[in-house]
């Protein structure tokens, strides 16, 4: 180093400053990682809490967050349980499958999907939530809970979608499964008297409204499964409240 003109004990305090720095740097990132897990109640894996911290100033590589969340700090994704194979439906009134499990749309309002899944009180109650996003953006259009999965449920879940959208919806698609409810002769008559064009799965076949079984597994692993609802309204106001602001305007839902 003499030769080179460097003082080694110049040498040796820059390179001790410099380990210093990168620890003093590390333990702030860890502290933003921490910060959010907890704060999202441990669902985030280090893909979603690269772009979180992107989001705070923080640009790291996918790599180096695997390395300060999972090996350093331990945090890992909350494991979600393999969801039970579905069972093919039995046909009733069969719309023709328009999507055909193309989910994209390039304007609002134009494909909404829909359906129905169960939610549970901590007595072992069961309430029934139905729930329409827009595939433009996978927003939630509207999210309604009850005691009976019914017609009616269905209908007034639609309505309050429609209500949230002022002016006119042309060519308006609502996909869904095979179910009762949705070939109700009162929703039927609805989507008609709305100018809403039915389409529907193939009966036994999830995957092809497969943005709402998305929808519900995130609801289901990083909401509703995370607590325990003594009282209806808790559940009810609960998923609202995920549905709306978590979901619509928190959560990396791309």
């Amino acid at each position: 180093m003499r030769r080179l003109g460097i003082c080694p004990n110049a040498y040796y305090n820059y390179r001790k400053h410099r380990k210093a720095d990168y620890y003093a740097q590390k333990a702030v990132v860890q502290e933003q990682i921490r910060s959010i897990y907890h704060s999202h109640h441990g669902v985030d894996g280090y893909r979603s809490m690269t772009v979180y911290l992107e989001r705070r100033g923080y640009r790291y590589s996918r790599t180096t967050v695997h390395k300060y969340m999972n090996r350093e700090l331990g945090l890992h994704s909350i494991v979600r349980p393999k969801k039970p194979g579905a069972k093919p439906g039995k046909p009733h009134k069969i719309f023709e499958n328009k999507l055909k499990q193309d989910f994209t749309a390039k304007e609002i309002n134009k494909k909404w999907c829909t359906d129905f899944t169960y939610l549970f009180l901590k007595n072992g109650d069961v309430r029934y939530n139905c729930t329409i996003i827009d595939l433009h953006d996978r927003s939630v259009m509207a999210s309604i809970t009850d005691r009976r999965i019914t017609s009616d449920l269905a209908v007034r879940t639609l309505r309050k979608a429609l209500d949230s959208q002022p002016g006119p919806k042309e060519g308006l698609i609502l996909h869904s499964d095979q179910g009762s409810q949705y070939t109700s002769k009162a929703f039927v008559e609805f989507c008609e008297s709305s100018g809403v064009t039915q389409s529907m799965s193939k009966a036994g076949y999830p995957y092809d409204n497969a943005p709402m079984e998305r929808y519900f597994n995130t609801l289901k692993n990083e909401c509703t499964n995370l607590y325990e609802f003594r009282t209806e309204e808790e559940l009810y106001q609960t998923v609202e409240e995920f549905a709306y602001v978590t979901y619509n305007h928190t959560r990396l839902n791309n």
